[in-house]
This record gives structure tokens, C-alpha cells and sequence, in this order.
């Protein structure tokens, strides 16, 4: 009877039917070099740990026992990116871009627009619809990712960055409606109180205010930064900032006053419209009454598409926000906030369409710019229709300080 026994390999502690070599090799494919040592590290620490047996061999009745997970990893495996929402917000942030960047093109080429005081707000609106579209939107989609990992100051960095473009564009739509308003109720101090110093020192406070707004994160009021060094946005941003401030005093009181703003607006116009229509005396009542209710209507529509605009794209969010605060175990659906993120930046891509899209003498503008991109219909009268060819000619401008709105 033989005294040798079978040559004993590690592996056999923890894989029965494999070899060492297999299993690092698993571990190379998996985590690199640095998870194929940590594999094998463990395999020497667990052979070490061994009760002492006497069927430590090939067909050991122990039980195979798994590789530490990954350096680096949560739970063994990296935080996968959300594709669906990734794709989504790149073709928000190139709709942002492309449309405001023409909006700065043709408003800066065009010596007519740039000596009106209201394209001063509009092109600072489209430049922080710029920035939102070329920054913050990657910085969101870099927090989703959880990216950059390990270095917290600089994600609290980024993520300020994301909340002093949006709250920039916030103040500009805010902005323009304070303009619109000392525009139609205020016409004879218009020049006085809206010429273009004043107008580029409101336009400056704003972006002062919106940074001192971003930053007060970064100045102390973040939580405390977390442990798997992962840059989320819920996981640094407090609750209390991002409701009772971010929520309440930059946005529902920015919409707040735009609904008083626009309002009176509306009242104006409407008195005005119905006195201008009083002098028509070539007309019938009945023909000028209805010329005042659709002249009325297509302020409203205006009104409305502004207001609705802003409040659907950013209300959402924010309401998500006072419920994860007001109620911490409430499930919400990862992928319905993350489509309230998306909506909120989606602003910036809509702000070009609902105030200069709308203006006739920027469509002239731009047809004068781009006189490619247009093509009239056939037999469609010039006196009729508009440069765009589809909305009447006779509409107000927001051009002129005399005009109510976008689209009159």
C-alpha cells in the first residue's frame, strides 16, 4: 500500500470541478489585473482559514466560495448608465444649442435687432439656454452616472454649475415679462427705465443673483459627503435647499410674478385692441367685433403658451422634490424622475420656439440671414402672409416696445 497522496491545489477549496488558473481568469475578465490578484488573494486567505479535514481534495464536500467583488464596485458590479435618459438629454442639449445659438446669430447680424432693448433680454435668455444645454445638461448626465467618483468637491462643483445656467434661465424668462410689462403699461417711461445701460445692468444683476443662488451649496449648505464617493445629486444636494429655496423662492415666486405680470398685460392689451378698434369707422360693428375677439384670442393663446410652458417644464420636478422631503418612504419610479429632469432642461430647447420664433421681424430677420431655409408657399400672397407663410402679417411685434407679446 502506497504512502502518496494526490498533489493538492488550492482551488480545490473553492472550486471542486475547476482549477485556480480558470477561476483568475474569470476574475481577469471581469475586474482587470487588480480583481484577478484580489481574486487569488482570497482564494490563499480562505485556504488559510480551512478547518483542518481530511477530504480536502478534489471532490472536498465544501462548498465553492465566491471572489470578493471588484475593487471599486457596489455589490460587484459598476453603476450602469441609463441610455434611454443619456440619448434623451443629448438631443435636448443639441436642440438647445442649435436654436439659441441661431437666435444669438441673427440678432447679432442684424443691426435692427441689436437696437432693441428687448433682444438685449432675449439673447441673454438664449445664452444662458446655451450654457444649460452645453454644461449643465452634461453635468447631469455625468451625476447620473455617478461621475466624478472620489473627488466630492469637484462634483459639488459641477453640480453648482448645473444649478447657476438653470436658475439664469429662469431669471431671464422673468426678466423679459418685467420688460413686457413696463413696455405696455409704462410707454412713456419705457425709454427712461429701460434703455440700454439699465438694460445691461438688470441683465448682469440677474446673472449675479443666479450665481449667488447656485453656489450656496458650495459655500456649506450640501449634505455630508458620502462614503461611496458616488456624485449624486440627491446624495450632496440638501432636501431643505432644493424645496424651501430652490423651489419656493426661485421658482414659485418667479412664476408668481410673471402670472401678475402677464396678467395686466393681458388687461392692457385688450383695452387697447377694443379702443383701436373703435376708431375703424369704414367697418361694420359686427366685422370689428370680430376682429377684437380674435386679435384677444391670439393674445391669449400667447399668454398661455408662455405660462403653460414654463410651469410644465419645471413644476414637475420640484414636486418630486417636496415629496421625496415631505415623505422619505414614498417609492417614486426612478425612471419618472429622471423624465422630470429631462422636462426641466427641455425649457431651454422651447424658449427659442415660444419667444422669437414668434416675432415677425425676426422671421424677416432671418429669412434676410438664411434666405435658403424658406421657400413660400405657391400663390401665397406677400400682403397676406407673414415671412414665415403661415401667420398673418398684421400681428404686433415684441420688437417694438409698443407689442404685448411673442406672436402679436
Amino acid at each position: 500500500m502506497s504512502n502518496s497522496v494526490t498533489p493538492f491545489h488550492p482551488s480545490a477549496l473553492n472550486n471542486p470541478h475547476g482549477t485556480g488558473d480558470q477561476q483568475t481568469k474569470a476574475a481577469l475578465v471581469e475586474c482587470g489585473d487588480g480583481g484577478a490578484l484580489t481574486a487569488q488573494r482570497g482564494t490563499w486567505i480562505n485556504m488559510a482559514r480551512a478547518p483542518p479535514a481530511t477530504n480536502a481534495f478534489p471532490n472536498s464536500s465544501f462548498q465553492p466560495t465566491a471572489p470578493p467583488p471588484c475593487p471599486g464596485a457596489s455589490n460587484g458590479s459598476l453603476p450602469g448608465l441609463d441610455v434611454p435618459y443619456f440619448l434623451t438629454e443629448t438631443i435636448t442639449a443639441v436642440l438647445s444649442v442649435a436654436g439659441n445659438l441661431f437666435i444669438c446669430t441673427v440678432i447679432l447680424r442684424d443691426r435692427k435687432l441689436r437696437a432693441v432693448v428687448t433682444n438685449h433680454f432675449l439673447v441673454s435668455l438664449a445664452v444662458a439656454d446655451i450654457l444649460v444645454g452645453a454644461v449643465a445638461i452634461p453635468c447631469a448626465q455625468m451625476a447620473d452616472a455617478g461621475l466624478p467618483r472620489g473627488r466630492p468637491t469637484l462634483c459639488l462643483l459641477m453640480l453648482c454649475t448645473l444649478l447657476i445656467f438653470t436658475q439664469a434661465s429662469v431669471f431671464g424668462l422673468l426678466a423679459i415679462a418685467v420688460e413686457r410689462y413696463i413696455s405696455i403699461l409704462k410707454p412713456f417711461q419705457y425709454p427712461s427705465l429701460m434703455s440700454p445701460q439699465n438694460s445691461l445692468l438688470v441683465i448682469l444683476s440677474s446673472w449675479v443673483l443666479a450665481t449667488f443662488i447656485g453656489t450656496l451649496p458650495l459655500m456649506g449648505w450640501h449634505k455630508p459627503f458620502p462614503p461611496d464617493s458616488q456624485c449624486k445629486f440627491n446624495a450632496f444636494i440638501e432636501d431643505t435647499f432644493e424645496v424651501y429655496f430652490k423651489f419656493v423662492a426661485c421658482m414659485l415666486v418667479p412664476l408668481a410674478i410673471m402670472l401678475v405680470l402677464y396678467g395686466h398685460i393681458f388687461l392692457e392689451a385688450k383695452r387697447q385692441i377694443r379702443k383701436v378698434a373703435e376708431r375703424e369707422v369704414e367697418v361694420s360693428r359686427q366685422a370689428r367685433r370680430r376682429r377684437v375677439l380674435h386679435k384677444e384670442l391670439r393674445l391669449a393663446t400667447s399668454l398661455f403658451i408662455i405660462l403653460f410652458c414654463f410651469a410644465f417644464c419645471w413644476l414637475p420636478l420640484h414636486v418630486i422634490n417636496t415629496l421625496q422631503l415631505v415623505c422619505p418612504g414614498c417609492p417614486i419610479p426612478s425612471p419618472l424622475v429622471l423624465a422630470t429632469i429631462v422636462l426641466s432642461h427641455a425649457n431651454s430647447a422651447i424658449n427659442p420656439v415660444v419667444y422669437v420664433f414668434r416675432m415677425r421681424s425676426f422671421r424677416q430677420a432671418f429669412t434676410a440671414t438664411f434666405p435658403c431655409t424658406w421657400h413660400p408657399l405657391p400663390g401665397s400672397a406677400p400682403s397676406k402672409f407673414s415671412a414665415s407663410g403661415l401667420t398673418p402679417s398684421n400681428r404686433l411685434e415684441l420688437a417694438s416696445h409698443n407689442s404685448p407679446l411673442p406672436g402679436k
